[in-house]
């Protein structure tokens, strides 16, 4: 086992699986104990308000938003997975897909279509990661406020910064982002 420290200062170990009894399978497993944060922490501690129910209240550049519908919106993620992280939300605070009325689940469905339209023009994604984290034990870092994570993804965007650097790449600035986006998408 060999200690290590993340970001924040706290203390963490590094394990293999090959150091446990079990019948390998074959699968590769990549672990990572700094993301443990965003399921221990949830929504920062002192944060009394949701940042999704503040985003529309903000000019679109302020708050990444690049689309608005009637019952839903997108913005581009503060902190992404890659370039072009999309969430689409509703307007309304409720915290999982079975609350969601049919008129926002519809909305939320079109929205997303159109973020795969809009990021295969800008940014010649091959294909999308999307998906929802229901509840704070699904891993859903704002548990609270639905939101759908529409992830663009390329043949060649895998690299090892997050793992041997606890540094992840991301080659384009979010305002140059949300400003090719939101051009980008119908009106």
């Amino acid at each position: 086992m060999e200690e290590k420290r993340d970001i924040d200062g706290k203390v963490y170990e590094v394990e293999s699986s090959s150091d446990f009894a079990a019948v390998p399978d074959a699968f590769q497993r990549l672990w990572t104990p700094h993301r443990y944060v965003y399921i221990e922490n949830g929504q920062p501690p002192g944060e009394d308000v949701c940042p999704f129910c503040i985003a529309p209240t903000l000019d679109d550049e302020t708050a990444l938003i690049v689309a608005r519908g009637t019952h839903a919106y997108v913005l581009l993620n503060l902190f992404p997975y890659n370039s072009g992280h999309l969430l689409v939300c509703p307007y309304r605070h409720v915290s999982t897909y079975d609350l969601a009325t049919p008129e926002e689940v519809a909305e939320i469905a079109s929205l997303t279509q159109e973020a795969m339209r809009v990021l295969t023009a800008t940014s010649g994604a091959h294909g999308f990661n999307i998906g929802m984290n229901q509840g704070r034990i699904a891993g859903a870092g704002i548990a609270e406020h639905l939101h759908q994570h529409v992830v663009p993804r390329w043949a060649q965007d895998s690299n090892f910064f997050p793992i041997i650097a606890g540094t992840k790449a991301i080659p384009r600035l979010l305002g140059e982002v949300r400003a090719e986006v939101a051009a980008a998408w119908s009106k």
